[in-house]
């Protein structure tokens, strides 16, 4: 459902952005290809157990030191939200499907279900840049709306198309990060890069967390199902609430167990990891400056 809700906005946002600006077959033939590669990778079913850790251990990147993954990809970020073209923008977003796909061993229709939601929060909030509200008809795309008129203009389609790509391209980089670097060896390099030891150890907690109530929460729905908890409406609402409640419920006491373990084991802020030193490469350096110096050549270029 989700998949085919990304479908339909990026049909929706591709016409808009690129209508008058490229013949109507040729826009036709785009679409309709974005929606068959959306389609064709959304019917793939996922894992419950699937998440962006598993992915992470699992990549062929992830030996590659930590600390010039982290920092690579946080220069290419700035690059990329600091670019004045789109051609950066779209550089990134090639280059870092290609390094998790084909240099990362991961899976085309996993790496497309992991970047739909963010992808279709962007496609949004590009449709909101898109439209402008007007008295009277004075762009490419003119709709009525109870009096007044919903113009997409040539101008606010080149802006939308810098803004998208650079948001696009940052968020790439990010994920690389994320299905490339399991969260101890990330933490490993914010901790010797001297970040606070209250915010690793709220990092790393969370981040817990999360998996925990997500396996939580799968095991009381699947409990509910086959108990016949969403046979109709009303059945599920009653369900749903249920479920949530006794989550919130559970979330606390495994919260006050393991922070009772923690001080147990006299635990006083600072929770360490066993970290396996990774070297840097010579093959891995250049190619990360090969990376930033592409980038850099490309935010150069003129619009």
């Amino acid at each position: 459902m989700f998949n085919l809700i990304t479908t339909v906005i990026a049909f929706v946002f591709t016409w808009c952005l690129f209508y008058g600006r490229i013949a109507q077959p040729f826009l036709i033939l785009i679409c309709l290809s974005l929606t068959v590669f959306f389609v064709y990778f959304g019917r793939h079913q996922h894992s419950q157990a699937l998440s962006i850790d598993v992915l992470a251990q699992n990549s062929r990147l992830k030996n590659i030191n930590p600390a010039l993954k982290f920092w690579t990809l946080i220069i290419l970020l700035i690059l990329s939200v600091a670019s004045r073209n789109v051609y950066t923008g779209v550089f990134l977003i090639m280059a870092m499907l290609v390094l998790a796909v084909f240099a990362g061993g991961l899976k085309l229709y996993y790496y497309v279900h992991v970047l739909a939601l963010p992808l279709s929060f962007l496609l949004i909030g590009g449709l909101a840049l898109l439209f402008e509200i007007s008295a009277e008809p004075r762009g490419i795309i003119n709709l009525n709306v109870f009096g007044l008129w919903l113009c997409i203009t040539s101008n606010a389609q080149i802006q939308t198309t810098l803004i998208v790509s650079r948001a696009f391209g940052a968020v790439s980089c990010l994920f690389l990060l994320s299905l490339t670097t399991p969260m101890p060896d990330i933490i490993g390099v914010l901790r010797r890069a001297r970040c606070p030891d209250i915010f690793i150890d709220l990092m790393y907690l969370i981040y817990r967390y999360i998996f925990i109530l997500l396996s939580l929460h799968h095991q009381m729905h699947d409990a509910a199902k086959s108990r016949l908890g969403f046979k109709d409406y009303r059945k599920s609402l009653r369900s749903t609430g249920s479920i949530y409640s006794k989550l919130l419920v559970r979330s606390f006491q495994i919260g006050s167990k393991n922070f009772d373990a923690m001080e147990s084991r006299c635990y006083d802020s600072g929770i360490r990891f066993l970290e396996q030193p990774k070297k840097v490469s010579a093959m891995h350096l250049s190619f990360s400056i090969l990376l930033v110096l592409v980038s850099l050549l490309l935010n150069l270029l003129h619009p």
